[in-house]
């Protein structure tokens, strides 16, 4: 018998529940002129309420995805991956400021 990993719709809600409750979302434009970085920063939003529901909607939907991170000689861990401009899209309530 070989591991079988997965993650269970309560323990992903509640992990990613703790670390993405409420947060800022800002896109920006870049420019490098000179060697150095510039942003404009053209929106932000507040999201509100993450929703788990949201979040497994966005997985079976494509927008969400699985980075097994390891590399030589050392394991950055699994992440989770969110296709740009998705993150919005799970919260409850999102506030344009």
């Amino acid at each position: 018998m070989t591991p079988q990993p997965y993650w269970g719709f309560d323990d992903l809600g509640h992990k990613a529940g703790t670390k993405l409750l409420n947060c800022f979302y800002v896109q920006a434009k870049t420019k490098v002129e000179n060697g150095k970085e510039y942003f404009s920063y053209e929106k932000i939003f507040m999201l509100i309420k993450f929703s788990v529901c949201a979040f497994t909607d966005a997985i079976e939907k494509g927008y969400v995805y699985v980075d097994f991170d390891a590399r030589t000689g050392h394991n950055h861990g699994t992440k989770f991956r969110l296709r740009q401009n998705a993150l919005p899209s799970l919260y409850s309530e999102v506030i344009e400021i």
